[in-house]
């Protein structure tokens, strides 16, 4: 049986990870949770799970969940988030810490659960985005299998399976292209949140949903590849694919083209993380239907239509702290958007300001990381406050 340490139980990726520990109860103990102040939701996941121990966002909210579970240990704060994803399991070689939630907070928890040797289902983005060197070398130290949770990721590393990555020409990451596909870059001055958040294809958080309608989410997804694959950035390609059903592709030397296909399913990629080197059937989902399809779309990545996406291909490149300029920035801009104080065009304009600006730092410490990306984020919202 393996234990589940999930961090950002009550998010989007937390509840479908929690969906599959429900349907194999045999397979997966949730041991440690952690959630913000979601406190309704998070009341029901512990009586129905029992775990050992929850983190959650303040002490108000410990407070209350002591006196409605008195045997469980219950803390707040980001050390109590460390501690749940440190936290001693039954057994080392069979702990799984899945990182679901959003933002640089999941950084150190990330790298605290490397230190113990756990294997780590990865779905926070910024992990790798802001300290992807940190955080492999520290995977390397403690031989730690770091397990994708993108349905990208997930993909191509599935896909590699086929060959070596000495063999891989480039990676192909697909994009359904986002809520906002379909309009021009005139008609994007206009946008309001609700359209936005109006996904085409998949059921995902708001911030993430965001991300996918400016490209920043693909962004994200290349720097990620970079570090999880070793690839150059010259190997890591991007195109629209509308129908969200090949997740992913590798080219090889050889020319050959593995892809990895699927319904639009994050369970898929969830369950194959927790499941890994096996497979398990995935209750409650649909196969996918060829005669249904019937076509699959591609086209080429407008980085004119796009511009976020090649900021993030610049960051990558230039490395050290330019990755943590770029998540920092576009999480604050993001954040201002969905609170309706700026429009949808000026997200971009933000980070790229914010990137132009910047003075680089070659080889960023951890502190270095965290005190960068709270002082951006700080610096964006007093602007936003002067205006």
């Amino acid at each position: 049986m393996k234990q589940i340490h999930l961090l950002g139980a009550t998010g989007s990726i937390g509840t479908q990870t929690l969906d599959i520990i429900r349907h194999y109860p045999d397979k997966f103990r949730l041991v440690t949770l952690s959630f913000y102040k979601n406190i309704e939701k998070g009341i029901e996941i512990i009586k129905e799970f029992n775990p050992e121990y929850v983190s959650v966002g303040t002490k108000e909210i410990a407070e209350q969940l002591r006196s409605h579970f008195p045997h469980i240990l219950i803390d707040y704060g980001l050390e109590s988030m460390v501690q749940a994803a440190a936290y001693e399991s039954a057994s080392k070689e069979n702990t799984v810490v899945v990182t679901a939630v959003v933002g640089s907070v999941g950084l150190t928890p990330t790298l605290a659960a490397i230190k113990k040797g756990y294997t780590i289902a990865l779905a926070n983005k910024e992990t790798l985005v802001t300290a992807g060197d940190l955080v492999i070398t520290e995977a390397k130290k403690n031989n730690v299998t770091i397990l994708p949770v993108d349905s990208e990721h997930s993909a191509i590393f599935q896909a590699l399976h086929a060959g070596d990555t000495r063999e891989i020409n480039r990676l192909i990451i697909t994009a359904s292209g986002g809520a906002l596909r379909d309009y021009s870059r005139e008609e994007l001055e206009d946008v309001t949140v609700e359209m936005a958040l109006n996904h085409p294809n998949w059921s995902m958080g708001a911030k993430i949903t965001i991300d996918s309608a400016t490209m920043m989410n693909k962004g994200f997804e290349v720097i990620e590849a970079h570090h999880l694959f070793n690839l150059s950035y010259d190997q890591i390609e991007t195109l629209i694919h509308r129908e969200s059903v090949i997740h992913s592709m590798v080219e090889f030397c050889d020319y050959s083209i593995i892809a990895q296909l699927g319904t639009p399913d994050m369970r898929l990629p969830i369950q194959y993380a927790l499941t890994y080197p096996n497979r398990l059937p995935i209750k409650q989902s649909q196969p996918l239907n060829f005669a249904d399809v019937s076509t699959l779309q591609f086209e080429p990545m407008d980085f004119d239509r796009y511009p976020i996406l090649s900021y993030a291909y610049e960051a990558g490149r230039i490395g050290g702290s330019m990755p943590v300029v770029l998540n920092s920035s576009n999480d604050a801009a993001v954040r201002l958007f969905l609170e309706g104080k700026i429009k949808f065009l000026e997200i971009e304009k933000i980070v790229y300001n914010e990137l132009k600006e910047h003075n680089l730092i070659k080889d960023p410490t951890l502190e270095t990381i965290l005190e960068l990306d709270q002082e951006i984020k700080r610096k964006i919202f007093q602007e936003h406050e002067r205006r």
